[in-house]
């Protein structure tokens, strides 16, 4: 394990030779000079030292060395900044860190950033969201951890950070601790609540049990629910019970029979194992899955006990596999002795009767007997008949009540006849045919009168009709209509038009109409 300095000591620490500028004891006192006092006498030639030069102070060069100074090579700040993040990630790619988490900030892509410091020190931590997927844990402030990872520079900002890989909190066990604060934080929320819990079906027909199916866990739970309920559907659902896979796959196993719809209830299952080996059941994505799941959950994981975060989330939590199976047939199994009680005990009380009817035969005559027998015989057969007598009545009555039924229904069919409905409706289409017939000719005939009428009216008002009693019309050369002598001049051609044609004359001269203004005048 490794606590990762500050950037100058970890340039110091890194083996490289370092020449200090020589004006580094005018700078010393700047608050952001934290060199190392020791290295300001240690000289090494001319040799690059992670990938730069340090050279003198100006005003030295100038002195010493005036043509040196045409070979300086001045850096680009991203240049820098990228040969120290190199050669600080080939130094430390792999290093443990151990301190307090300050100034955890989730961001919304699910990376984390915090800092991990110490009593003397602090160092930026990046974990990337696939990283934090993996955490068994949920990191708080103030939450002493040990984070594996490799040192880098954010060239942004240049500024040195941790870039975590994994991390696991110290104190009172890794998995021990993240067991408790999900245990802690699941219970808050009220997902441990017996109100939210549902009871068993009683009398289950499929059992969907999510479990490793190679494993004796599966072996033992069909041997027990076989022998105690031969009748029970058993749906292995396999999943990976170990491994950083194991969470996921049971999650995803557990929305698939709830989609499925084909079992009654669920059982989650697994051997005994270390606190390492049941991490999937203690993840919060497990947890999650069993309290959304819209069938009822059995956990029975590990051994009687081993505690998991499932068991607590879990409607039923079952010491082992086989109690789990023995805890599903329990009431099929307490039916079935129940039966087989009751079968042991009719069975010994049909014996018993049989033996005191045995006995009371034994003590009576067999000429009594037989008469009692013989008697008993026509009784039956005298009940025998009445019963038939009964059923014969009761069945010639229910034949005449079904006959009935039959003819009232014949007679309303009949009543609601399609045939007779269709003449009636054929009758009805032919009379209105009559009377849309009659209605026409009546209207036709109307509308002709009218129309004769109007038409005899037009032509009475017609110009045609007025020419035709003798009336003609003059116009002139551009046919405009004649209506006063002053229209016209001695010497012009005017046309005249009577009811049968037209001609043309001369106007040789015009007589005002003395008694008379605007009349016509002669031609």
């Amino acid at each position: 394990m490794a606590i990762v300095p500050h950037f100058s000591e970890v340039v110091a620490a890194s083996g490289y030779g370092v020449r200090i500028l020589a004006a580094a004891s005018k700078s010393a006192t700047h608050p952001g000079s934290k060199l190392n006092s020791s290295l300001v006498s240690q000289k090494v030639p001319s040799s690059p030292q992670l990938g730069f030069l340090f050279e003198a102070d100006p005003e030295v060069r100038e002195q010493t060395s005036p043509r040196r100074s045409r070979n300086r090579r001045t850096w680009l700040v991203s240049q820098l900044v990228a040969e120290a993040r190199e050669a600080v990630e080939a130094e430390f790619g792999d290093v443990w860190v151990e301190g307090e988490i300050s100034n955890l900030r989730p961001a919304l892509s699910g990376h984390l950033y915090f800092t991990l410091k110490d009593a003397d020190a602090q160092l930026p931590v990046v974990l990337f969201r696939r990283q934090a997927l993996l955490l068994r844990f949920r990191p708080e402030d103030g939450l002493h951890v040990r984070v594996r990872g490799k040192v880098s520079v954010y060239e942004q900002r240049g500024q040195l950070q941790l870039v975590a890989e994994t991390m696991e909190p110290v104190g009172a066990g890794n998995l021990q601790l993240a067991f408790e604060l999900l245990r802690d934080k699941l219970k808050a929320e009220g997902l441990f609540d017996q109100e939210r819990k549902r009871a068993l079906p009683a009398f289950p027909r499929t059992v969907a049990v999510v479990t490793s199916p190679t494993g004796a866990v599966i072996r033992d739970f069909l041997n027990i629910a076989g022998r105690r309920y031969a009748g029970l559907n058993v749906v292995v659902v396999p999943v990976a019970v170990q491994g950083d896979s194991a969470a996921v796959e049971i999650e995803l196993a557990l929305a698939q029979v709830n989609e499925g719809g084909l079992a009654d209830l669920i059982v989650l299952a697994r051997g005994g194992g270390s606190l390492e080996d049941l991490a999937p059941f203690n993840s919060e994505r497990v947890a999650r899955a069993i309290a959304a799941s819209d069938l009822p959950v059995v956990s029975a994981v590990g051994h009687e006990t081993d505690f998991t975060i499932a068991d607590f989330v879990a409607d039923l939590r079952a010491p082992t596999p086989s109690a789990a199976a023995e805890l599903i047939t329990e009431a099929h199994h307490k039916v079935e002795e129940l039966v087989a009680a009751l079968s042991n005990r009719l069975t010994r009380a049909a014996r018993f009767q049989i033996l005191q009817a045995r006995q009371r035969f034994g003590r009576v005559a067999a000429e009594r007997t037989e008469q009692r027998v013989t008697t008993a015989l026509h009784r039956r057969q005298q009940r025998l008949d009445d019963l038939s007598f009964h059923l014969e009545s009761a069945i010639s009555e229910q034949l005449g009540q079904q006959r009935r039924q039959v003819a009232e229904l014949t007679s309303a069919v009949l009543r609601q006849d399609p045939r007779r409905r269709l003449a009636i409706t054929r009758e009805m289409l032919a009379a209105s045919r009559t009377r849309l017939n009659h209605a026409m000719t009546r209207s036709l005939a109307a509308a002709r009168h009218r129309s004769q009428s109007l038409s005899a009216q037009l032509q009475s008002l017609s110009p045609l009709a007025v020419l035709q009693r003798g009336y003609a019309l003059v116009q002139d050369e551009n046919g405009t209509l004649v209506r006063s002598v002053t229209q016209v001049n001695a010497d012009q051609a005017v046309h005249t038009r009577l009811s049968d044609g037209t001609f043309t004359s001369k106007v040789t001269a015009t007589v005002p109409n003395k008694n008379r203004r605007n009349s016509k005048r002669t031609i």
